[in-house]
Protein backbone atom coordinates (compact mmCIF):
# COMPACT_ATOMS: atom_id res chain seq x y z
CA UNK A 1 0.00 0.00 0.00
CA UNK A 2 1.08 3.53 -0.81
CA UNK A 3 0.45 5.82 2.13
CA UNK A 4 0.83 9.60 2.05
CA UNK A 5 0.44 11.39 5.38
CA UNK A 6 0.10 15.15 5.93
CA UNK A 7 2.04 16.50 2.95
CA UNK A 8 2.67 20.26 2.99
CA UNK A 9 4.36 21.41 -0.22
CA UNK A 10 5.34 24.84 -1.49
CA UNK A 11 6.41 26.69 -4.62
CA UNK A 12 8.61 29.35 -3.07
CA UNK A 13 6.45 31.03 -0.42
CA UNK A 14 3.19 29.81 -1.96
CA UNK A 15 1.70 26.74 -0.32
CA UNK A 16 0.40 24.23 -2.86
CA UNK A 17 -0.48 21.22 -0.66
CA UNK A 18 -2.08 21.51 2.77
CA UNK A 19 -2.19 18.34 4.83
CA UNK A 20 -2.54 16.13 1.74
CA UNK A 21 -3.14 12.53 2.82
CA UNK A 22 -4.18 9.50 0.75
CA UNK A 23 -3.66 5.76 0.55
CA UNK A 24 -3.72 3.50 -2.51
CA UNK A 25 -4.10 -0.25 -2.06
CA UNK A 26 -2.96 -2.99 -4.48
CA UNK A 27 -5.49 -3.54 -7.22
CA UNK A 28 -7.27 -0.24 -6.58
CA UNK A 29 -7.80 2.82 -8.77
CA UNK A 30 -7.96 6.06 -6.80
CA UNK A 31 -8.73 9.14 -8.87
CA UNK A 32 -7.81 12.69 -7.86
CA UNK A 33 -10.37 15.14 -9.20
CA UNK A 34 -10.53 18.90 -8.87
CA UNK A 35 -10.51 22.14 -10.79
CA UNK A 36 -7.36 23.44 -12.47
CA UNK A 37 -4.97 24.66 -9.78
CA UNK A 38 -6.45 22.41 -7.08
CA UNK A 39 -3.04 20.78 -6.49
CA UNK A 40 -3.47 17.44 -8.27
CA UNK A 41 -0.27 17.57 -10.34
CA UNK A 42 1.67 18.98 -7.37
CA UNK A 43 0.48 16.01 -5.31
CA UNK A 44 2.02 13.55 -7.78
CA UNK A 45 5.22 15.61 -8.05
CA UNK A 46 5.49 15.68 -4.26
CA UNK A 47 5.05 11.91 -4.05
CA UNK A 48 7.92 11.56 -6.56
CA UNK A 49 10.08 14.05 -4.63
CA UNK A 50 10.17 16.52 -7.54
CA UNK A 51 8.42 19.10 -5.35
CA UNK A 52 9.63 17.82 -1.98
CA UNK A 53 7.13 18.37 0.84
CA UNK A 54 8.32 20.45 3.75
CA UNK A 55 6.32 18.24 6.06
CA UNK A 56 4.74 14.81 5.82
CA UNK A 57 5.53 11.13 5.34
CA UNK A 58 5.41 8.69 2.43
CA UNK A 59 5.63 4.92 2.75
CA UNK A 60 5.17 2.00 0.37
CA UNK A 61 4.34 -1.40 1.86
CA UNK A 62 5.60 -0.17 5.22
CA UNK A 63 8.95 1.13 3.89
CA UNK A 64 9.50 4.81 4.69
CA UNK A 65 10.49 6.70 1.51
CA UNK A 66 10.21 10.20 2.97
CA UNK A 67 13.88 11.19 2.82
CA UNK A 68 14.68 9.70 -0.59
CA UNK A 69 15.74 11.86 -3.56
CA UNK A 70 13.54 11.76 -6.70
CA UNK A 71 15.79 9.34 -8.60
CA UNK A 72 15.40 6.70 -5.88
CA UNK A 73 11.61 6.77 -5.49
CA UNK A 74 10.95 4.75 -8.70
CA UNK A 75 13.46 2.11 -7.56
CA UNK A 76 10.96 1.09 -4.90
CA UNK A 77 8.25 0.43 -7.48
CA UNK A 78 6.40 3.72 -8.00
CA UNK A 79 5.86 4.41 -11.70
CA UNK A 80 4.99 7.92 -12.88
CA UNK A 81 3.57 9.15 -16.18
CA UNK A 82 3.70 12.96 -16.01
CA UNK A 83 1.32 15.33 -17.74
CA UNK A 84 2.57 15.96 -21.27
CA UNK A 85 4.27 12.52 -21.37
CA UNK A 86 7.87 13.87 -21.20
CA UNK A 87 9.37 11.41 -23.66
CA UNK A 88 12.86 11.72 -25.11
CA UNK A 89 11.63 12.82 -28.53
CA UNK A 90 14.92 12.22 -30.39
CA UNK A 91 15.16 8.65 -29.07
CA UNK A 92 13.34 5.69 -30.53
CA UNK A 93 10.52 3.79 -28.89
CA UNK A 94 12.99 1.06 -27.94
CA UNK A 95 15.47 3.54 -26.44
CA UNK A 96 12.76 5.22 -24.37
CA UNK A 97 11.71 1.83 -23.01
CA UNK A 98 15.32 0.92 -22.23
CA UNK A 99 15.56 4.04 -20.06
CA UNK A 100 12.60 2.66 -18.13
CA UNK A 101 14.43 -0.64 -17.68
CA UNK A 102 17.56 1.13 -16.40
CA UNK A 103 15.57 2.89 -13.66
CA UNK A 104 15.10 -0.27 -11.65
CA UNK A 105 17.50 -2.61 -13.44
CA UNK A 106 14.66 -4.71 -14.82
CA UNK A 107 15.28 -6.95 -17.82
CA UNK A 108 13.91 -7.76 -21.29
CA UNK A 109 10.97 -9.64 -19.75
CA UNK A 110 9.76 -6.37 -18.23
CA UNK A 111 9.89 -4.69 -21.64
CA UNK A 112 8.01 -7.59 -23.24
CA UNK A 113 5.34 -7.36 -20.56
CA UNK A 114 5.00 -3.59 -21.06
CA UNK A 115 4.69 -4.06 -24.84
CA UNK A 116 2.03 -6.73 -24.35
CA UNK A 117 -0.32 -3.99 -23.14
CA UNK A 118 0.41 -1.82 -26.18
CA UNK A 119 1.11 -4.11 -29.16
CA UNK A 120 0.91 -1.16 -31.59
CA UNK A 121 4.26 0.03 -30.21
CA UNK A 122 6.01 -3.03 -31.63
CA UNK A 123 5.32 -1.68 -35.12
CA UNK A 124 6.97 1.62 -34.10
CA UNK A 125 9.86 0.05 -32.20
CA UNK A 126 12.62 1.79 -34.17
CA UNK A 127 10.74 5.02 -34.81
CA UNK A 128 11.72 8.24 -33.06
CA UNK A 129 9.18 8.93 -30.34
CA UNK A 130 8.79 12.56 -31.43
CA UNK A 131 7.22 11.37 -34.69
CA UNK A 132 4.52 9.25 -32.99
CA UNK A 133 0.90 10.33 -32.79
CA UNK A 134 -0.38 11.75 -29.50
CA UNK A 135 -2.06 8.46 -28.65
CA UNK A 136 1.06 6.45 -29.40
CA UNK A 137 3.13 8.82 -27.27
CA UNK A 138 0.72 8.29 -24.36
CA UNK A 139 1.03 4.54 -24.82
CA UNK A 140 4.84 4.79 -24.86
CA UNK A 141 4.90 6.93 -21.71
CA UNK A 142 2.79 4.33 -19.91
CA UNK A 143 4.86 1.44 -21.28
CA UNK A 144 8.07 3.12 -20.13
CA UNK A 145 6.64 3.47 -16.61
CA UNK A 146 5.55 -0.19 -16.70
CA UNK A 147 9.14 -1.21 -17.50
CA UNK A 148 10.00 -0.66 -13.84
CA UNK A 149 7.35 -3.28 -12.95
CA UNK A 150 5.60 -0.89 -10.55
CA UNK A 151 3.44 -1.84 -7.62
CA UNK A 152 1.94 1.67 -7.81
CA UNK A 153 1.41 3.55 -11.08
CA UNK A 154 0.62 7.28 -11.09
CA UNK A 155 -0.93 8.78 -14.21
CA UNK A 156 -1.33 12.54 -14.71
CA UNK A 157 -4.07 13.20 -17.29
CA UNK A 158 -3.12 10.30 -19.59
CA UNK A 159 -6.11 10.86 -21.92
CA UNK A 160 -5.52 14.58 -22.47
CA UNK A 161 -6.09 15.53 -26.11
CA UNK A 162 -6.69 11.97 -27.29
CA UNK A 163 -9.30 10.52 -29.60
CA UNK A 164 -12.06 8.36 -28.06
CA UNK A 165 -10.50 5.13 -29.40
CA UNK A 166 -7.17 5.91 -27.69
CA UNK A 167 -8.93 6.89 -24.47
CA UNK A 168 -10.71 3.52 -24.51
CA UNK A 169 -7.41 1.69 -25.11
CA UNK A 170 -5.73 3.40 -22.15
CA UNK A 171 -8.78 2.79 -19.98
CA UNK A 172 -8.63 -0.92 -20.86
CA UNK A 173 -4.98 -1.09 -19.78
CA UNK A 174 -5.80 0.61 -16.47
CA UNK A 175 -8.47 -2.03 -15.85
CA UNK A 176 -6.03 -4.86 -16.70
CA UNK A 177 -3.38 -3.47 -14.37
CA UNK A 178 -5.91 -3.18 -11.57
CA UNK A 179 -6.91 -6.81 -12.10
CA UNK A 180 -3.23 -7.78 -11.87
CA UNK A 181 -2.89 -6.08 -8.49
CA UNK A 182 -1.24 -2.78 -9.46
CA UNK A 183 -2.45 0.19 -7.40
CA UNK A 184 -3.21 3.20 -9.60
CA UNK A 185 -3.36 6.88 -8.68
CA UNK A 186 -5.04 8.68 -11.54
CA UNK A 187 -5.35 12.42 -12.14
CA UNK A 188 -7.99 13.23 -14.75
CA UNK A 189 -10.17 16.10 -15.89
CA UNK A 190 -12.54 13.97 -17.93
CA UNK A 191 -15.36 12.58 -15.82
CA UNK A 192 -16.32 10.08 -18.51
CA UNK A 193 -12.79 8.66 -18.46
CA UNK A 194 -12.86 8.23 -14.67
CA UNK A 195 -16.27 6.82 -13.78
CA UNK A 196 -15.80 3.48 -15.59
CA UNK A 197 -12.45 2.65 -13.93
CA UNK A 198 -12.16 4.35 -10.52
CA UNK A 199 -12.85 2.54 -7.26
CA UNK A 200 -12.63 5.71 -5.17
CA UNK A 201 -12.52 9.41 -5.95
CA UNK A 202 -10.73 12.02 -3.84
CA UNK A 203 -11.90 15.56 -4.55
CA UNK A 204 -9.20 18.22 -4.17
CA UNK A 205 -9.49 21.95 -3.69
CA UNK A 206 -6.82 24.47 -2.68
CA UNK A 207 -4.25 21.75 -2.05
CA UNK A 208 -6.42 19.67 0.25
CA UNK A 209 -8.48 16.50 -0.03
CA UNK A 210 -11.98 17.76 0.74
CA UNK A 211 -13.85 14.48 0.50
CA UNK A 212 -13.22 10.87 -0.53
CA UNK A 213 -16.04 8.75 -1.88
CA UNK A 214 -16.50 5.29 -3.35
CA UNK A 215 -17.45 5.33 -7.01
CA UNK A 216 -20.97 4.06 -6.36
CA UNK A 217 -21.62 6.96 -3.98
CA UNK A 218 -20.44 9.43 -6.65
CA UNK A 219 -22.71 7.84 -9.25
CA UNK A 220 -25.61 8.06 -6.81
CA UNK A 221 -25.00 11.75 -6.03
CA UNK A 222 -23.47 13.53 -9.00
CA UNK A 223 -24.04 16.92 -7.36
CA UNK A 224 -20.59 16.41 -5.85
CA UNK A 225 -19.16 16.79 -9.37
CA UNK A 226 -20.82 20.17 -9.70
CA UNK A 227 -19.48 21.25 -6.32
CA UNK A 228 -15.83 20.44 -6.92
CA UNK A 229 -15.54 20.53 -10.72
CA UNK A 230 -18.26 22.94 -11.77
CA UNK A 231 -19.78 20.35 -14.09
CA UNK A 232 -22.80 18.11 -14.10
CA UNK A 233 -22.93 14.55 -15.39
Amino acid sequence: MLKIEDFHSYYGQSQALRGFSISVSPGEVLCLLGRNGAGKTTALKSIMGIVPPKRGRISLNGVDLTALPPNRIPMHGIGYVPQGRRLFSELTVRENLEIGLMTRQTGPEAMERALSYFPALRERFHQRSGTLSGGEQSMLAMARALCIEPTILMLDEPTEGLMPSMIAAIRDVVVKLREEGVGILLVEQRIDAVLPVADRIAFMDHGEIKVEMGIEAVRADTSILKKYLGVGH
